[in-house]
């Protein structure tokens, strides 16, 4: 009699959920929340080719394509949240995206405070300079110098590098990290820290620029990731689960082919 009842039962739950009478939830409040409205938050500086670029009012670029692919499995709209280097991780504190692109570097202090996609376009530091120095400005020593003047863009790994490891020489700040390549170009700084990708990308793009170190990186390697916060696990299993299936379709090679990451 009481296995009868439990079957009487069992198969009265299962017809409440064919009818929709009993709708459980089982995914965490953010995946619930993009679920529900169907739009996923995505936060970028928008300012590192070729990652993430505003261009004519629209975010381009290898991550801004791969973020929107991921999307396109639940049929999620994507929506950019503008941020910075140095507001990044207020910005996600404050939960004003649900995840953060934009050629972000997997370091140890972002992984204390948020989760990140598995890794992608390994990297080191090196150095953009004018190819007039190229001669010259050949070892981290070299860039140390007083005569030597290094334009950053504030907030991120750079502007670290740069604090860290070049305290002898000049150091300017500018704020828009992708007019920096052309005032090296100009003559109006010697060096740029960067990473290999926009570092090539930039000497391709000015001819009196030369990508110094990319064979032998002033850092170990590193890798790019999608930072996300660390409040819902189910989100985080749902975006592993859509980054591994781009991964798996070969999306993620055609996009790194396509920008040279």
């Amino acid at each position: 009699m009481k296995n009868l009842s439990r079957s009487l039962l069992t198969m009265s739950l299962l017809s409440a959920l064919a009818l929709g009478a009993v709708s459980p939830s089982y995914a965490g409040e953010r995946l619930d929340n993009i679920m529900e409205k169907k739009v996923l938050r995505v936060g970028t500086p928008g300012d590192y080719r070729p990652f993430s670029m505003k261009e004519d009012g629209k975010f381009v670029g290898h991550d801004v394509e791969l973020v929107q692919k991921m999307a396109d499995v639940y049929g999620w709209k994507v929506e950019f949240v503008h941020s910075s280097w140095s507001n990044l991780a207020k910005d996600m504190a404050a939960n004003k995206f649900d995840v953060a692109v934009g050629g972000i570097t997997r370091s140890p202090a972002r992984v204390v405070t948020g989760d990140f996609l598995p890794a992608y376009a390994p990297f080191g530091k090196v150095a953009l300079i004018n190819k007039k120095n190229k001669n010259k400005l050949t070892s981290l020593e070299k860039l140390n110098n007083p005569n030597v003047t290094v334009i950053k863009n504030p907030g991120g790994t750079n502007e670290q590098f740069v604090l860290q490891n070049l305290t002898k020489a000049k150091i300017l700040t500018h704020e828009k990290n992708y007019e920096i390549p052309q005032l090296i170009a100009e003559g109006k700084g010697d060096v740029m820290i960067t990473e290999n990708a926009e570092a090539k990308l930039y000497a391709k793009k000015y001819p009196q620029l030369h990508a110094q170190f990319l064979d032998k990186p002033l850092t170990p390697v590193n890798y790019m990731g999608f930072w996300m916060p660390t409040d819902d696990p189910d989100y985080t299993r749902v975006m592993n689960y859509l980054w591994n299936l781009m991964d798996l379709r070969g999306e993620l090679k055609a996009l790194d082919e396509k920008y040279g990451v």
